[in-house]
């Protein structure tokens, strides 16, 4: 399994030690337009303080019975007072959609020196999480740690990089082991030349797996910071996928899709605010509402921009739990264009 799909568990790890039950602190929801919250809590079964629901497929299938939803997606995230936060997607008929590819049925596998170097990668990463060291430094263009051993791991990707820069990208179109390609995709964001393999991390994010598709957005938000700092090295992300990511059925997608954009968007440009405004606004909203303060406030500041307030303007507004009054001006600002 690779780190991301284990990162994407139903169960949270570290929250599941906190309690031998984990309980839910907050219930949220996104994708509901036409269907009410309260058709949708009837069928999840479970309310705020309740233990989590016993089977993620058994609960999914109920949500996906209610008429007019076409999937589910529940998400359990640690945590707010030592409970969960549950994120209960919805997709309705009709509504816009991230589409992902099929997965790849070909038989590709990396060197055996890729996936040693990985192995001994995550190891040094897992141990350094268990001392609170998992700060990244990002404005070399790929992901450097605090932690001393996980970063002279790292530092190690760029020769193999070089060396087998073929075999990842055959790995990443063509394995139908979903470990191989998240691999892959984390280690040729450390290629030397980082135009060179924007076009491998922007095709990854439509994998089908999540882990893929997690390692894929760290390695453009790496990218991003780079850009923003560099701006002669002509490194240049396109927003596409992003913003369709911002109407996912994954909350992972959603979330990290918007952390890249904040970088993306952190200079004025009114094409990419135009094209999230068309095709993501009201995934925003709603993701601007959301309870849980630290997941609601990236949204808010997106819709800011939308808005053409300045960041600081938003960050008063956020501050004086005046969320609506942007919220709004973002919505006017879709009335005007």
């Amino acid at each position: 399994m690779s780190r991301g799909c284990r990162l994407g568990l139903f169960l949270v790890l570290v929250c599941a030690t906190l309690q031998a039950q984990p309980r839910i602190g907050v219930l949220d929801f996104y994708g509901l337009r036409h269907v009410t919250e309260a058709k949708v809590r009837q069928a999840l079964g479970v309310r705020e303080g309740d233990p989590l629901p016993p089977s993620k497929g058994d609960t999914e299938q109920r949500l996906d019975n209610i008429p007019g939803v076409i999937e589910s997606h529940l998400e359990a995230v640690c945590c707010d007072q030592g409970k969960m936060i549950l994120y209960v997607g919805i997709e309705e008929k009709g509504a816009r959609r991230f589409e992902t590819r099929e997965p790849p049925d070909g038989a590709a596998d990396l060197p055996a020196d890729v996936t040693n170097t990985y192995k001994r990668f995550l190891a040094a990463s897992e141990l350094a999480s268990r001392y609170g060291q998992t700060r990244d430094d990002l404005t070399h263009g790929h992901a450097l740690s605090q932690n001393p051993e996980t970063r002279e791991v790292q530092e190690e990707f760029p020769a193999v990089v070089t060396r087998y820069i073929g075999d990842l990208r055959h790995t990443l179109r063509d394995s139908s082991d979903e470990a191989q390609r998240a691999i892959a995709v984390y280690v040729i964001a450390y290629a030397r030349d980082k135009r060179d393999i924007v076009n491998d991390l922007q095709y990854a994010l439509k994998d089908d797996d999540p882990g893929v598709r997690l390692n894929a957005l760290r390695g453009l938000k790496a990218l991003a910071v780079y850009a923003q700092l560099n701006p002669e090295s002509g490194v240049k992300i396109e927003p596409t996928w992003l913003i369709e990511m911002l109407n996912s059925l994954s909350w992972q997608d959603r979330m990290q899709a918007l952390d890249v954009l904040e970088i993306v968007t952190s200079k004025p440009d009114p094409e990419t605010m135009d094209q999230i405004r068309e095709r993501a606004l009201d995934s925003l909203v709603e993701m601007a509402r959301w309870k849980t303060l630290a997941h609601a406030l990236p949204a808010f500041l997106m819709l800011g921009r939308m808005a053409g307030m300045p960041d600081a303007g938003v960050q008063a507004a956020w501050t004086a739990g005046d969320r609506e009054t942007v919220i709004q001006a973002a919505l006017g600002s879709k009335k005007k264009k």
